[in-house]
């Protein structure tokens, strides 16, 4: 009878020895304010702590939970330092990256809507999403699986901030360049001469896209191991989710003008150089992307579809993020989001998603840029896909046409 009391107790003893390791070596990512209430955390219900609704724990792992749990608590009564505002300059940042040069920012204003006609939005979107995902005449890969059954490198795209409490899950092609920016400046994971940055537009855009720049939930297994799934799913049930999406169609041509109508060597190497030869007959191809613009070499839009729907393109390797579709980025079906934005009202929403989480005093969402794809683009770029390519080319990205409430393009699905 002694041997078991002091083997349980041996176990409880070594399970806050691993806490309190987890507590020191936070990696530094702010992780000691793990709990901030925002101004649209959801309610939960009384007396359910994280931790007590998931399924059968084995005992350490429901201890951890449940001290975690405690924790978060007493960090969100804990008063938060006053942050520092943002001083608004009026300078305007010189675009730094090539796509920037050329698309520029649009500096004008934009009208809002009002906050009561921004909250129905909000409840009509993510009603759709989730009668959709319930719904089980409509399916699509992964729909069924759960959170726990998403590998772990498909979760790369979830940024976390643990000093606000948020959690975005980027959409390349979808304003995800000052998205990133945002978070950097909230988290101040990126520090210039010492000091974090305030302006989004003053991070140069090859730190914004370092992976090595942001605390993604790819990253939580090797520094917390066996509890990463864990507090992963307390920082999903405690923190404001957040996602901005397109529609798929449009996504694609933006995707397909910033990489291959633009000089981008990564792109032509990896894609563009394939393509060429698969469906457009070339041979002995450019080494570099700038002599094979020279001699007038570029991936045609049709090129760029077929490449997609051909079969033998995933067998290689799963689709580049620029295309790949959300529900296999974001996950909509298996993680509950706060607030869905669109690109198509960015400005309106992005202003509204910043008052709702309380930083709006802090900082402002970077313009749009000028040169925009849109959606009024789509008959002309389409129009030389033959109509079969059109209506499989949906039933690859229908999923998200159909979960973010985009109507299906009509036509360009019928003669």
């Amino acid at each position: 009878m002694t041997k078991a009391r002091l083997l349980r107790l041996s176990v409880v003893l070594v399970s806050i020895f691993m806490i309190l390791l987890i507590i020191v070596y936070w990696d530094n990512v702010g992780t000691a304010h793990f709990y901030l209430h925002t101004s649209f955390s959801r309610p939960h219900s009384p007396g359910i702590t994280a931790g007590e609704d998931w399924e059968a724990l084995p005992d350490v792992d429901e201890f951890l939970a449940k001290l975690l749990s405690s924790n978060l608590k007493q960090n969100s009564s804990t008063p938060r330092k006053t942050e520092q505002l943002l001083v608004q300059g009026s300078s305007k940042p010189v675009a730094s990256n090539l796509e920037e040069n050329v698309r520029g920012y649009d500096w004008s204003t934009h009208n809002d809507r009002n906050s009561l006609d921004q909250e129905q939005v909000q409840i009509e979107r993510q009603r759709t999403l989730k009668e959709f995902c319930a719904n089980s005449s409509f399916t699509f890969p992964t729909k069924e699986r759960s959170f726990d059954d998403i590998p772990n490198y498909e979760l790369n795209h979830l940024i976390v901030d643990d000093r606000h409490g948020i959690i975005y899950c980027y959409v390349p092609k979808v304003a995800c360049t000052n998205w990133k920016r945002v978070m950097i400046v909230l988290s101040e994971s990126l520090l210039d001469q010492g000091i974090p940055y305030r302006n989004p537009l003053d991070i140069p855009r090859e730190h914004v896209h370092n992976t090595s720049t942001h605390l993604t939930f790819n990253k939580f297994w090797r520094r917390y191991g066996k509890f990463s799934r864990h507090l992963m799913k307390i920082k999903l049930k405690k923190y404001t989710k957040f996602l901005f999406v397109r529609d798929p169609f449009v996504r694609l041509i933006s995707a397909f003008r910033s990489k291959f109508e633009l000089e981008n060597e990564e792109f032509y190497r990896r894609f563009a150089i394939p393509m060429l030869k698969l469906y457009s007959n070339h041979t002995n191809l450019p080494a570099s992307v700038s002599e094979a613009f020279g001699a007038g070499l570029k991936v045609s839009f049709s090129d760029f579809i077929q490449y997609l729907l051909d079969p033998r393109t995933e067998k290689m390797a799963p689709f580049n993020e620029h295309w790949r579709q959300v529900y296999r980025l974001c996950h909509p079906c298996q993680i509950d989001y706060d607030f869905i934005g669109k690109l198509e009202t960015l400005d309106e929403d992005a202003a509204y998603l910043l008052q709702l989480l309380k930083v709006d005093r802090l900082l402002r969402f970077p313009p749009s840029y000028r040169n925009r794809t849109a959606s009024s683009w789509e008959d002309n770029w389409f129009a030389k896909i033959p109509l079969a390519w059109r209506q499989q080319l949906y039933k690859l990205y229908e999923a998200d046409f159909v979960l973010f409430g985009y109507p299906k393009p009509e036509n360009l699905l019928k003669d």
